[in-house]
């Protein structure tokens, strides 16, 4: 062995090992700064604009109009709120009360026809079932807005136009997405369970009752959290399918409002608050169950 080798050996055993350590954990340190810097940046931009609208409902119209948009309010006011339900050509009272019957409404004929059809898919063996049920999910790919106009046209001739019942009805009686959803986590569960239900006796309605929909409750959960932020959030179809205010829901009140009294953005800016306020406080109390249902379900 040469005395250049020897030389190079002796450079590879002594590099301090602490000193390689080091070096790992300063670009740990560095990689987990960055990606806070990321996370941060991300968080400011996803909630700027929610930070904003409150800000906003809580400025007089003059300062909104003479200062800038990220100004801090000076004085908080209340008075767009208040203006929310004294009066004035939009009932934004009204508006919630249709909004929470209509969202209540449909959030039991989805979870009640949804739960019916994924047990019927998943567990009840007829001819056709599984084509069907596909034929049924390729609905997904249809656009909403394609069948706007067949719905309206059909509601109309039914004598459902700016009816309570208008608004509902296209909603009522499941979802694919939902019917997916409920099967596969349906299909999840042990088939020992249901067979050893079977030979104490139990039949199709208490099996679903008593067993099925019990174990199901982390996933009808998030649905019902799903269908309730969907609905809360619609505003394509009852604007179509309604007019005036009797039957507005807080979408197209808040829209109306906007056009009536000429971008009063502080006005706008607290009913737009106060339609999100709902959505924030389920999401806060139901936040860990609806990520503990994503990780069971996994996506199957």
């Amino acid at each position: 062995m040469t005395s250049a080798d020897q030389a190079s050996d002796t450079i590879r055993v002594t590099v301090p090992p602490a000193r390689r350590r080091r070096d790992r954990g300063g670009a740990t340190v560095t990689s987990v700064i960055v990606s806070y810097v990321i996370l941060i940046a991300g968080a400011l931009i996803t909630l700027g604009p929610f930070v904003l609208s409150v800000m906003t409902s809580l400025k007089t119209p003059q300062q909104f109009a003479t200062q800038s948009p990220l100004a801090l309010p000076s004085p908080l006011t209340g008075q767009n709120y208040a203006g929310l339900f004294t009066g004035g050509i939009v009932d934004f009272g009204r508006a919630i009360e249709v909004t929470a019957a209509y969202v209540a409404v449909v959030l039991v004929g989805q979870l009640v026809f949804s739960i019916f059809a994924a047990y019927a898919f998943a567990r009840l063996r007829f001819p056709g079932r599984d084509a069907i049920f596909w034929l049924y999910l390729a609905t997904l790919m249809i656009p909403a807005v394609v069948t706007v106009v067949p719905l309206y046209l059909m509601l109309t001739e039914a004598g459902l136009r700016n009816t309570f019942w208008g608004i509902v009805l296209p909603y009522l009686f499941g979802s694919p997405y939902a019917i997916f959803l409920l099967r596969e986590y349906f299909r999840g569960i042990p088939e020992d369970i249901v067979d050893a239900a079977k030979i104490d006796g139990a039949g199709t309605w208490r099996i679903l009752t008593q067993i099925m929909v019990p174990l199901s409750r982390p996933i009808i959960a998030t649905l019902a959290i799903i269908t309730v932020v969907t609905h809360w959030n619609n505003f394509l179809w009852p604007l179509i399918i309604t007019s005036g205010n009797t039957w507005s829901v807080i979408t197209v009140a808040t829209a109306s409002m906007q056009s009536q009294y000429n971008g009063n953005w502080t006005l706008v800016m607290a009913a737009t608050t106060f339609a999100m306020a709902p959505l924030i406080i389920i999401f806060l109390i139901f936040n860990r169950q609806i990520v503990n249902s994503i990780a069971i379900t996994g996506f199957r």
